[in-house]
């Protein structure tokens, strides 16, 4: 039988559920259509803004989102929707970065 090669994600997700830390819902039905509302409602895009930023930022944003196969709008909501969620994580500076001084 040939072996699986898993990513690290893929392997987090198997230890997790080796430990046993994956439990059942009780309600699986009703378990996905909340989520699917939360989806829809996460999803709902009702506003528009216009913001100026430098052409070097949105060069690389739009670099980023072609490597992700998204439109580079996508992925700035997203990235302003982690943040407000609080699921935005910042990668830690070198104390010597240049970005530090910025």
């Amino acid at each position: 039988m040939a072996k699986i090669k898993l990513d690290e994600e893929e392997k987090d997700i198997l230890d997790s559920y080796e430990r046993g830390e994956w439990k059942s819902v009780k309600n699986l039905d009703e378990e996905i259509e909340k989520h699917r509302r939360y989806a829809r409602q996460t999803l709902k895009k009702d506003k528009r803004i216009n913001i100026r930023i430098s052409s070097m930022v949105l060069e690389e944003l739009q670099t980023r989102a072609a490597e992700n196969g998204m439109p580079y709008q996508t992925l700035i909501s997203s990235i302003l929707h982690r943040f407000v969620t609080g699921r935005l994580i910042e990668k830690q500076k070198s104390k010597n970065s240049f970005e530090n001084d910025v």
